[in-house]
């Protein structure tokens, strides 16, 4: 057995080490190969640190030193290649550190992983997976996501359905969630974290594995049935992805090689005190190029239609959930993290490059300038951002009794004066339904069938507002409880009839906006909305107009917040001509024999030379075609 195999070139340790070896998972982690003409995996990791790395397994009874593995020039990459293993099989790296210590450790690279609570690391064979999305994959490289319909639909896949207390595999919910996403609507599922994970708690944001789709529901083979399987419905798929902090697991990243080597060594810049968790070292070519390396396998390997880059304002700020002295800053005495901003520009950058029409979004929950604008305008170069301040103010709003709505009348106009600063998705995600903080329906102020009314309201309000749109699973026929990871979604509820009402009034407004691009072309441009009337605080009624980019089916929005019937309501419209009533808040989506039109009369209103009456119901909305 050569000590040397020269699988890894050179070059290959060269791109590593500046940062830009973006294959490298195909150099890195357990991967089955012929090699001098013998069949066996080709084990590698990066641990520069070690005094030595042997492999352990099921294939050597789990022995600490019978398969040392040996390094690769002076690159800090240890190898090696044995006939004993085979696919499927479980293993970790032993690694012997500088102060004598011995560690067990899973592999990061690995594509695999054994399900929790066990933490070993398991060889994956070569994917023999025949993909059958070929026109949406041809679509995605065309597609202009900022000018397209984007609406998502959150879902956490262990929670969403169970059978009994088992979870479902990625083939059972390929099937249920595809049929169900279609009907209602939705363009995208945006999954919760699924890279793999020890704890069910963290949701997935406590990552140990982040080239393994968890074991919970399947292989990894299984999750690539998932995503064909739901592109050939014509539904896209996007991940949480966690590049900001890993979890101090032993077998996880934390001290890899016996100190820090995927974390900042200094504990003020690589440690979340508020989290417990460690932050990677964006400085390290090595780390930026495991995580970048990362994003581009999931898009490239795995099909998947974007990535949802969770707590992006931690990794922005150095001081971020932290108190004075417990931080460094940067060399220009600031609080920005100079690195991680290279580090979002270079990822954003070769994402776009490499994989036209895919999307990266930032959860970014501060006013950092430019997330989406390009890095050539110095921006960090992010698909979308979630507008996290609109998503405050609209329920700060809705929580509200009715009769405190008219003197915060701005918190719903306010977002209309920075709608166009970023490319902005509308988010009403699952953190706003866990924690105490109620579910959406329950947030509702009333007796329960004012809380139905004021949601199909404010979800009116939302679809008609610029920006893309996001609603986390069971919000849209009201779930009554909170949120949990331990339980299925309480379908019951649709046997009530307000619940089915709901979920039937939301699937509406999702169709509605699926089909008019006034609602989604022109997203970003000031021209594609105007205010009808803001300032009708005293009645708390919004209304205003969204405008596509050919001038026919512009569309108008008129929504009531309070429980006050308006039967002689009189809005003042942009031109003369028809405005045809597509949707009201008691039917929903209306057919040709329902629709009525309107034909304005010559009546100044709302500052307007043209306006007709509409009899508006209590919490009533209503959405008209000109």
């Amino acid at each position: 057995m050569a000590k040397t195999t020269g699988l890894i070139t050179e070059t290959d340790c060269y791109l590593f080490g500046e940062g830009t070896h973006y294959e490298i998972y195909e150099k890195l982690g357990a991967h089955p190969v012929r090699f001098l003409g013998k069949e066996g995996v080709y084990f590698a990791v990066w641990a520069p640190h070690a005094v030595s790395v042997a492999v352990t397994g099921e294939f050597n009874n789990w022995s600490a030193d019978s398969h040392p593995m040996y390094p690769v020039g002076t690159s800090g990459i240890w190898e090696l290649f044995t006939g004993d293993a085979a696919p499927g099989g479980l293993y970790k790296y032993v690694i012997t550190t500088k102060t004598g210590q011995v560690l067990h450790k899973a592999d990061p690279y690995a594509s695999w992983a054994e399900l929790r609570p066990g933490t070993a690391s398991r060889v994956s064979p070569v994917s023999s997976f025949v993909w059958k999305d070929d026109r949406w994959m041809d679509r995605r490289k065309n597609n202009l996501p900022t000018l397209a319909p984007l609406s998502i639909y959150e879902v956490h896949l262990g929670s969403w359905k169970r059978n009994g207390e088992e979870f479902l595999t990625y083939r059972e919910l390929a099937k249920d969630l595809a049929a169900y996403v279609k009907d209602m609507g939705y363009t995208h599922v945006e999954i919760l974290g699924l890279l793999e994970y020890p704890f069910d708690g963290s949701w997935g944001y406590q990552v140990t594995g982040y080239y393994a789709p968890t074991s919970r529901y399947g292989t990894p083979e299984d999750f690539r049935y998932f995503i064909d399987y739901m592109h050939r419905k014509g539904i896209g798929v996007i991940l949480d992805w966690v590049p900001a902090h890993f979890p101090r697991d032993a077998h996880g990243l934390a001290d890899f090689d016996g100190g820090p080597l995927y974390e900042y060594a200094d504990p003020k810049k690589g440690e979340h005190p508020d989290w417990g968790t460690k932050i990677f070292d964006y400085e390290k070519h090595e780390v930026s190029n495991f995580l970048i390396a990362n994003a581009l396998y999931w898009v490239e390997k795995f099909h998947v239609d974007g990535l949802r880059v969770d707590a992006v304002a931690s990794m922005l700020y150095l001081d971020y959930g932290k108190q004075d002295g417990q931080w460094i800053a940067n060399k220009y005495g600031g609080h920005e993290n100079l690195e991680a901003i290279e580090f979002f520009k270079h990822l954003n950058s070769i994402m776009k490059k490499r994989n036209p029409g895919s999307m990266i979004i930032a959860e970014e929950s501060t006013a950092w300038p430019k997330v989406t604008e390009p890095p050539e305008y110095d921006g960090l170069g992010f698909t979308f951002k979630w507008n996290m301040g609109w998503m405050h103010d609209f329920l700060e709003y809705m929580k509200l009794d009715p009769f405190f709505r008219k003197a915060n009348h701005s918190k719903m106009t306010f977002g209309m004066t920075y709608a166009c600063s970023e490319n902005f998705i509308l988010v009403l995600s699952h953190d706003e339904v866990v924690h105490l903080k109620c579910s959406m329906l329950n947030k509702m102020p009333g007796y329960h069938p004012d809380k139905f009314a004021n949601l199909k309201a404010g979800y009116t309000f939302m679809i008609g507002h610029p920006g893309k749109k996001l609603l986390f699973m069971g919000q849209e026929f009201g779930q009554l409880r909170e949120w949990s990871e331990e339980r299925e979604l309480d379908w019951f509820l649709l046997k009530e009839p307000l619940h089915e009402d709901l979920k039937n009034y939301f699937r509406d407004l999702l169709h509605l906006y699926r089909k008019y691009p006034a609602l989604y072309s022109k997203d970003y441009d000031w021209t594609g909305f105007e205010w009808i009337n803001c300032d009708d605080a005293d009645r708390s009624i919004f209304s205003f107009v969204r405008k596509g980019y050919t001038g026919r089916n512009n569309l108008l929005f008129v929504c009531n917040f309070t429980p006050v019937e308006r039967p002689d309501y009189r809005i003042g419209v942009p031109k003369r001509g028809k405005y045809t009533l597509l949707l009201d808040q008691k039917r929903g989506l209306l057919d040709k024999k329902e629709q009525v039109v309107f034909t304005p009369a010559k009546k100044e209103c709302d500052g307007r030379e043209y306006s007709f009456s509409y009899p508006l119901p209590a919490y009533g909305a209503a959405v008209f075609k000109f």
